[in-house]
């Protein structure tokens, strides 16, 4: 029973150290968002983590749409509401499947690569490095990161919204009953700017959560090839569990309880 107590005691302290480390990161990376060091930095990553995540998220959307409209089309056809199923497809992508979609996705592929690029550099010890030229590795790895992540989100969430609508429309005109001109219709009905605002904002928060869970994993990567293998994975699966609980409550925040 000791034996327990003291695992328990050594797990709790070890959690509550890791979060002061966490908490204290956000800090440094708050002083440092208006000290980037070049805006080279922060456009490559925008290229890199952004421009090269569109192929997956268009992939994504388009079907998500798809699978939308096909599954609606029938069962509100029975009850005489097939005109509705195109301001349903584009709510429900603008509020919630295009911005949570597009943050799990680029959870998964962007959150990875920082983790990964940052805890290399910290196991091959150029972090050191760059601490011994006098570089705040927060200032030079972290917020280019970061801003790049807050910016293509919500610009990558904008052609989600487009190419999930468009998909629910492939679908509408051509394999279903609704109609093209009747799904159109029912998005200028139904659809408001609200909807993809509020969809937008919400992942300019769950940006910054993919970078800066990925910059902090990897730097406090443990040494070795698998432990940045380690690190990688726990950025992953923390992102998406961050993005998830803070959907809730922005979407609570935004639309009203």
């Amino acid at each position: 029973m000791t034996e327990f107590f003291a695992w328990l005691g050594r797990r709790v302290i070890s959690g509550l150290a890791a979060i002061g480390r966490f908490v204290g990161m956000i800090v440094d990376t708050g002083r440092c968002l208006w000290a980037v060091p070049r805006p080279g930095h922060v456009t490559a990553q925008m290229a890199h983590l952004g421009a090269d995540s569109l192929p997956i998220v268009a992939l994504t959307s388009f079907f998500t749409g798809m699978v939308m409209t096909l599954q609606m089309a029938s069962k509100l056809m029975e009850y005489g509401a097939g005109a509705s199923v195109g301001g349903i497809v584009a709510v429900g992508m603008g509020r919630e499947l295009a911005p949570v979609l597009t943050g799990v996705v680029c959870a998964g592929r962007v959150g990875a690569a920082i983790a990964a690029e940052i805890g290399t550099m910290k196991v091959t010890e150029q972090i050191d490095a760059l601490i011994v030229l006098a570089t705040n590795p927060i200032r030079y790895l972290v917020v280019p990161r970061l801003l790049a992540c807050m910016l293509m989100l919500p610009v990558l969430t904008v052609m989600a919204d487009f190419i999930g609508v468009s998909g629910g429309y492939v679908v509408a005109a051509y394999l279903s009953e609704v109609g093209g001109d009747s799904y159109l219709q029912s998005i200028d009905m139904f659809a408001g700017m609200k909807d993809m605002i509020g969809g937008l904002a919400k992942t300019v928060f769950f940006g910054a959560i993919i970078a800066v869970v990925g910059s902090y994993m990897g730097l406090n990567a443990p040494n070795g090839a698998e432990g940045v293998g380690r690190a990688t994975t726990r950025a992953v699966v923390a992102a998406m569990v961050l993005i998830f609980f803070s959907n809730f409550f922005l979407s609570w925040i935004i639309y009203g309880g």
